[in-house]
């Protein structure tokens, strides 16, 4: 069933300010993941099916209880692990507790039976929601603890088991996360950590014991993933990378609408996959928006993320803050404008503005994980729309006008699994998430979160 692989220091800690190590942490080894992926399926098989939906809801809601009363050690973890300013670590903490407390909430109406209307015929019909057993989530780093809560906190109230690989830089989280699902009563088997290496992974993903995989992170990533779920047959939810379009069509308040765009661009140093990415803006707006964007753009520094009021922390890593730099120099070579930033000191990257991208310029298909912000200028709505579509992902995007029936014509018309018309930021724990096209598939979160990892069973009684 499995293959053997070497287990090495690959998990660490290291300081994204100074780049130095804080701790380093030993993948799990081969018998320790298979004992995890054990005791996942035997917890499934005997207590998740013991259990009701609210007496898993009661722990659930012990998990989001814990994050609210850990939320400052649990910023304090992340602000080491990849540099997210204590502030925004709070928020993050704080949302993921709305989450379990959520499914918690709903667990009864997201697991009830579903009669069906008969057509024709004597007796009834109904869909039962049965758990699948145990799944394998794949979580990024740049959300340590909510990535984890939107596919855990459905799975979980819906009698599926976890076992969960984390980012290598995300160990101390991982950790802490793990030791909440304890705290909070739930046996052994729910929830469980692993430190698993690439091999590892190939062979957990084939364990018959394992029925679903859970991926968020990059299209390589995903696409690796999903071909090795593909041989063998697993269903795979991916969520992977987007280059999501901001489209301002007309504002009565452009300072206003401005102030949206960099929050909608900065927020966790632009690393979030549903940022606003390309600002596309029409004509006549498109010089007085340039010129607030990069004014404010200018003003904003980065700073040590353990400070009250940094607004701007460091990438996660030295790599990261590389291939930033060499995508902004490619784009540069090929013909687009900084307008302000472009460079980096250490790990702390300017906000950067760039214009004058042309067609055939690399940066319009690629997605830049980082505080840089992509401004095009366009004479109508449908070249906006033209535009905004015109990139091989599909996950969010944002439209900002003053018409209603604009907007409401405009959302129909993109492509991507998310539209915000009028507000940045919106995100909820009832609102699902999710893409299209090499942003991924499947839905987290909500109803339809929940729905992901089921089997809906059918059950057709005769008269």
């Amino acid at each position: 069933m499995q293959t053997p692989s070497k287990a090495a220091t690959t998990y660490a800690v290291v300081d994204p300010v100074t780049n130095e190590l804080v701790k380093a942490y030993e993948a799990s080894t081969d018998d320790a993941v298979l004992a995890a992926v054990m005791r996942a399926d035997d917890t499934h098989r005997t207590w998740s099916r013991r259990t009701t939906p609210v007496e898993r809801a009661a722990l659930l809601r012990r998990v989001g209880e814990l994050h609210a009363e850990r939320r400052e050690e649990l910023a304090r973890i992340i602000a080491r692990e990849m540099g997210k300013p204590t502030e925004q670590g709070l928020a993050e903490v704080d949302f993921v507790a709305w989450i379990y407390q959520f499914y918690a909430d709903n667990a009864e109406a997201l697991t009830a039976d579903e009669p069906i209307q008969l057509l024709a015929g004597e007796g009834s019909a109904v869909v039962k929601r049965a758990s699948l057993g145990a799944l394998l989530g794949i979580m990024p780093w740049n959300f340590p603890y909510y990535q984890v809560a939107r596919f855990a906190a459905p799975n979980v109230v819906m009698g599926n088991t976890i076992v969960l690989k984390h980012a290598p830089q995300c160990p101390e989280s991982a950790e802490a996360i793990e030791q909440i699902f304890n705290d909070a009563g739930f046996p052994a088997g729910v929830y469980e950590n692993v430190r698993a290496t690439n091999e590892q992974v190939e062979w957990v993903i084939a364990d018959p014991r394992i029925h679903g995989v859970s991926v968020t992170g990059s299209e390589r990533a995903g696409a690796a993933v999903a071909e090795i779920a593909g041989r063998n047959l697993k269903k795979v939810v991916l969520e992977l990378g987007g280059s999501d379009p901001f489209i301002l069509l007309s504002t009565d308040n452009l300072e206003q609408t401005i102030e949206a765009a960099v929050n909608a661009r900065l927020d966790n140093a632009g690393q979030c996959c549903n940022a606003a990415k390309r600002f596309i803006v029409i004509d006549e707006l498109y010089e007085p928006f340039l010129q607030g964007l990069a004014a404010t753009f200018g003003a904003v520094q980065p700073a040590d993320p353990t400070l009250p009021d940094t607004l701007l922390g460091p990438l996660c890593s030295a790599t990261a803050v590389e291939r930033l730099q060499a995508q902004v120099d490619r784009a540069v070579d090929q013909g687009a404008t900084v307008v302000v930033g472009g460079r980096h000191e250490g790990n702390s990257f300017q906000p950067t503005v760039l214009t004058d991208i042309g067609p055939h310029n690399d940066a319009r298909t690629q997605e830049f994980f980082g505080p840089v912000a992509q401004v095009y200028r366009v004479s109508s709505e449908a070249e906006a729309i033209e535009l905004a579509n015109s990139t091989p992902y599909g996950l969010g995007s944002y439209v900002m006008t003053t018409d209603a029936d604009q907007a409401a014509r405009v959302a129909d018309q993109i492509d991507a699994g998310m539209v915000f018309v009028n507000i940045v930021g919106a995100d909820g724990a009832e609102i699902p998430f999710g893409g299209i096209k090499r942003s991924g598939f499947g839905r987290e979160l909500g109803r339809y979160g929940a729905d992901e990892f089921v089997n809906k069973k059918l059950i057709r009684i005769g008269g």
